[in-house]
């Protein structure tokens, strides 16, 4: 199994960027899928981005598409999440997540089995 551990969300105006980082431990990391989820007040938790765990595919929800970029690091066992020209409905609890299915191909997969605590992104207009 691994573990995983988001950081770097905070409060930030309209327009700003900020990068959010997830750390997994073990010695399998580029074993996994890696995903970036989302969950906003009174709505359901919903995909934003993921990465193969080759680093060969990704894949981005169409509300972040342009704007948002999800990247891993196998040496620090890190994927990261660059969030650009922030809005107001991106302001969620922000999850990191992973998947160890193994895909034939380096592919980003619909579903994950292992989540993080979330890191808060609150974006102020």
């Amino acid at each position: 199994q691994v573990r995983l551990v988001e950081s770097g969300g905070g409060l930030v105006q309209a327009g700003d960027s900020l990068r959010l980082s997830c750390a997994a431990s073990g010695r399998t990391f580029n074993t996994y899928n890696m995903g970036w989820f989302r969950q906003a007040p009174g709505k359901e938790r919903e995909f934003v981005a993921g990465i193969s765990k080759g680093g060969s595919t990704t894949r981005y929800a169409d509300s972040v598409k342009g704007r948002f970029t999800i990247s891993r690091d196998s040496t620090k066992k890190t994927v990261y999440l660059q969030m650009n020209s922030l809005k107001a409905e991106d302001t969620a609890v922000y999850y990191c997540a992973a998947d160890n299915t193994p895909y034939v191909n380096d592919v980003v997969p619909y579903t994950f089995d292992y989540w993080g605590q979330g890191t808060q992104v609150t974006v102020s207009s």
